[in-house]
């Protein structure tokens, strides 16, 4: 009996027991989790109670309980603006375009970095594409003006060496759009190889053997085995691009604005920029941050519930 009831006993407190050890084992990597769940509670949850503002006449002395609740007016009142629709095109513009042009520059070069067989020509490569990711679109832009200036540009000079005469690239409307899409390829195709090259590092081997003896070439085996391999990948990718496309770049816009080129510099992220801090109208900018987001958030539904049916995994 004495055996039985230690062994109730025993059975009743492993649970406990194990608990602790696994928790006495482990607790350095809770304390390492703790700061981001500290970071990601302070910065993105508690901010969802100032979506409130969005349908309230926010006042800053009253502050969110006090200010007056008017529902949908703001909105309808934003919808009404003479900026808002200009913001809304040019932000879809200009993520159309970098979608088509930035989303398969890093598809066609992680393929062809994955052809090179000269290991340290690949490193040093992959590194010197890597580099504009970690500079600030204010160094970018500086760079870029003194790249593309009329008068002083490098490039500019060379065409007027050349006989030609200096193109405006980012002082005519036109002109600025094509280097806006430009200098962004050049900036994110070399950090979005990494998601692929990863991709193409788990192909299996065995598939170009098998295409090899079949007598396919390189151009064949990176058609017919690698996209497809990495194909789930570029679909997951291309969702969470779609659902950026009422976003767009604050700072990149920013950063290439100037006072002769600004058909296209007025975005959504530039407005509510606008209107929340240089005009204090924090519930219009609040408003047209929340359309903005909820916009969003279908797309990437929609672009999700599309690829599940023509047979993708998505995200959800």
């Amino acid at each position: 009996m004495r055996n039985k009831s230690n062994k109730g006993k025993s059975v009743g407190i492993k649970p406990k027991t194990s608990t602790r050890r696994y928790l006495k084992k482990t607790w350095q990597l809770y304390a390492l989790m703790l700061l981001p769940m500290i970071f990601l509670i302070v910065f993105k949850f508690l901010p969802y109670y100032g979506l409130t503002i969005a349908f309230k006449n926010y006042k800053v002395a009253k502050g969110i309980t006090g200010s007056e609740w008017v529902g949908l007016d703001i909105f309808t009142k934003i919808f009404g603006k003479r900026d808002f629709w200009p913001a809304v095109k040019n932000t879809i513009l200009l993520n159309v375009l970098d979608l088509i042009f930035s989303f398969p520059m890093p598809i066609i070069l992680a393929l062809i970095l994955n052809e090179i067989r000269t290991k340290w020509f690949k490193k040093v490569t992959q590194t010197l594409m890597y580099l504009p990711h970690f500079l600030s679109w204010v160094i970018i832009a500086a760079l870029g003006y003194q790249l593309f200036s009329v008068s002083s540009g490098v490039v500019n000079i060379l065409i007027e060496h050349m006989g030609a005469s200096p193109i405006p690239f980012l002082q005519e409307d036109a002109w600025w759009l094509v280097t806006y899409v430009l200098i962004g390829v050049w900036q994110s195709m070399g950090w979005g190889t990494i998601i692929y090259l990863a991709a193409i590092t788990a192909v299996n081997p065995e598939l170009y053997e098998a295409a090899h003896i079949d007598g396919a070439n390189r151009w064949k085996r990176c058609l017919h085995v690698t996209i497809p391999c990495i194909r789930s990948t570029i679909v997951i990718l291309l969702i969470m691009n779609l659902g950026k496309m009422m976003q767009g770049s604050f700072e990149r816009v920013m950063a290439l604005s100037n006072a002769k080129a600004t058909e296209f510099t007025t975005t959504i992220p530039v407005l509510v920029y606008r209107w929340g801090i240089e005009n204090g109208k924090f519930s219009e900018a609040t408003a047209l941050g929340l359309f903005q987001s909820v916009i969003g958030l279908i797309l990437v539904l929609a672009a999700d519930k599309v690829a599940k049916k023509i047979g993708e995994e998505g995200l959800l």
